[in-house]
């Protein structure tokens, strides 16, 4: 499989998101981009705002060790989040947005990733909590399913 160069492939993400008692769920179906770099892989898409047509450039870095990393840039809002997740540990990472930045921690319980040759295809699920500044945010479930 040479995936150096960019490989399309459709993605469909589910994230499930539960703050303060309150469950919502998001679900975004657009084509990506799969590149494969050593032993890392890259998702690329955009979420695309269903009221106003902006466009959120994504990307996804699954890692030879496992851990992967969530990347968004805004460039309408000014927002850039990082985000690490590493099974059974604790990441910090930086929230960027207009008003400064926020420091930020993942724990992730639960991390899977499994991926196909013929065709190209897997899933990304991911389970983890969300702290801001030592406060508990939220708890959230990301799921990737991509097929080329």
């Amino acid at each position: 499989m040479d995936l150096t160069n960019a490989t399309p492939i459709e993605i469909h993400l589910q994230t499930i998101v539960n703050q303060a008692g309150e469950t919502t769920k998001h679900v975004f179906d657009e084509p990506g981009q799969l590149v494969q770099i050593g032993d890392t892989l890259y998702f690329r898409y955009s979420e695309v705002d269903e009221k106003t047509g902006a466009k959120t450039p994504v990307m996804i870095k699954v890692m030879g060790n496992g851990d992967v990393q969530l990347s968004r840039m805004s460039r309408q809002d000014g927002i850039n989040l990082k985000l690490f997740f590493s099974l059974g540990n604790k990441m910090v990472a930086r929230y960027k947005t207009p008003y400064g930045e926020i420091p930020v921690e993942t724990i992730t319980p639960k991390l899977q990733f499994r991926m196909k040759n013929r065709p190209i295809s897997g899933e990304l699920y991911i389970e983890y909590k969300l702290f801001a500044s030592g406060d508990h945010i939220g708890d959230y479930q990301l799921q990737l399913i991509f097929t080329a």
